[in-house]
């Protein structure tokens, strides 16, 4: 018996309904803000992303799933879109065609992690770029539209953290300052931590560790180091928050993992996931198209888990789905009569009916059996006396009310269930 990789997941009714309605809904609030969908390709070349998040990241030195083809190219499945939609963008010259580019993606994403609550390595993301502007009114609009969705979904434990990275000359004075609190501590700090000092030291902050974080805990702090052009970008985005309404909380440890953000950080998170309590996240990070291509092109976007937000809904019963239901289902009384029967629902579902009929050669009671499970709120009996006149019973199921209609004019079934 060959089952599914640890750490992917079968995906089927009724639990898809539920994601049929989070992309509808995700889809909707995009385009109400004037974003327009990008598909980029599953894999990418590995340099992009080893280029674009950076080499010391957890997600390049330990999580991607690498191959080399038979062209003896390295190739990634996307741990993240980030990269792939800036690529996009440089290679198709989106920039040239108009200055400010607003796009949003629904995709899978790849990371062999340790599955857990929520954390899948085959795991699926919505999120958006907004490619072209510096302007702090985009960061915020991020904002706005993560906690939007997740609002809309019905969620209600959760929580908007916001952060600045600042430039980049203002934070690697900060680092200097925070080396230079460590170096005395050093020998105390976790292995990994040890490892995040001369690469990615701010990642330490991110630490579990109880020692890292007990060492961390007087750290100096990167907010308290800005320049005066980061401070006022910040402090514009916050003025934007609250003339949306959203609420939020600064947190000055908030770094996030990925090299190339500047400015504006943020995550959404929530107790009703476990652990692992990031909704979402995203910054922005007006270096990356250079370090991945041949230009600036400023750019700030966000990324948020499916499988955490839904996981999230259900443990708070955000939403509840309307009962499966079919309008009609199309029962043979006389067993000649199946060609018939199968015409009628196709001119049914011609018609804009959701329509089913029996394929397994029932005994009419088992096809209205069958009637009743799929919840259908009318059945079609043809054949006997009926059929003989040529007509056909409508049965209204909730009522049990019945009406004899000519078998030539099911256009009558249509007005009858959609009036």
């Amino acid at each position: 018996m060959i089952k599914a990789i640890t750490g992917t997941k079968d995906i089927f009714a009724p639990e898809v309904k539920r994601w049929h309605y989070l992309e509808n809904l995700v889809k909707r609030i995009f385009e109400n803000f004037n974003y327009n969908e990008i598909r980029t390709p599953v894999f990418e070349e590995t340099a992009l992303f080893a280029r674009g998040i950076g080499e010391s990241t957890d997600i390049v030195s330990k999580e991607m799933y690498t191959f080399v083809d038979r062209g003896d190219t390295s190739l990634t499945l996307k741990p993240e879109m980030t990269a792939a939609v800036v690529r996009a963008a440089l290679e198709h010259s989106f920039d040239k065609q108009q200055n400010l580019n607003k796009l949003y993606y629904i995709s899978p994403m790849f990371r062999q992690e340790r599955p857990q609550a929520g954390r899948f390595r085959q795991f699926h993301q919505f999120g958006a770029e907004a490619l072209g502007s510096e302007s702090p009114a985009l960061d915020a609009e991020m904002i706005i539209i993560a906690h939007d969705i997740i609002a809309e979904l019905g969620l209600k434990n959760f929580k908007v953290k916001i952060n600045s990275l600042g430039i980049p000359a203002s934070r690697e004075n900060y680092k200097a300052k925070l080396k230079e609190y460590l170096e005395p501590h050093f020998d105390k700090l976790s292995d990994d931590s040890k490892k995040r000092f001369n690469s990615n030291i701010l990642r330490i902050f991110d630490s579990k560790d109880e020692t890292d974080q007990k060492v961390m805990k007087d750290a100096p702090l990167l907010i308290e180091h800005l320049d005066d052009e980061s401070l006022i970008h910040f402090d514009e985005v916050k003025k934007y928050l609250m003339s949306a309404n959203v609420n939020f909380e600064i947190d000055p440890k908030l770094v996030r993992g990925l090299d190339y953000y500047t400015h504006t950080t943020f995550e959404i998170i929530s107790d009703s996931v476990g652990s692992q309590s990031a909704l979402c996240g995203g910054g922005r990070y007006n270096k990356l198209a250079a370090e991945i291509g041949d230009r600036d092109i400023p750019g700030v976007g966000f990324a948020a888990g499916i499988e955490r937000i839904l996981l999230a809904c259900e443990n708070e019963n955000a939403f509840q789905l309307e009962e499966d239901s079919i309008d009609v289902y199309v029962v043979r009384i006389d067993k000649d009569l199946n060609q018939k029967a199968y015409q009628s629902a196709y001119q049914l579902r011609k018609l804009g009916l959701l329509t089913e009929v029996d394929y397994l050669s029932r005994s009419v009671k088992a096809q209205m059996r069958e009637a009743n499970k799929l919840n259908s709120k009318y059945v079609i009996m043809i054949g006997g006396d009926e059929f003989q006149k040529g007509n056909f019973l409508l049965k209204n199921m909730k009522t049990s009310e019945q009406e004899e209609l000519s078998i030539n004019n099911l256009e009558k079934v249509y007005t009858r269930i959609r009036g």
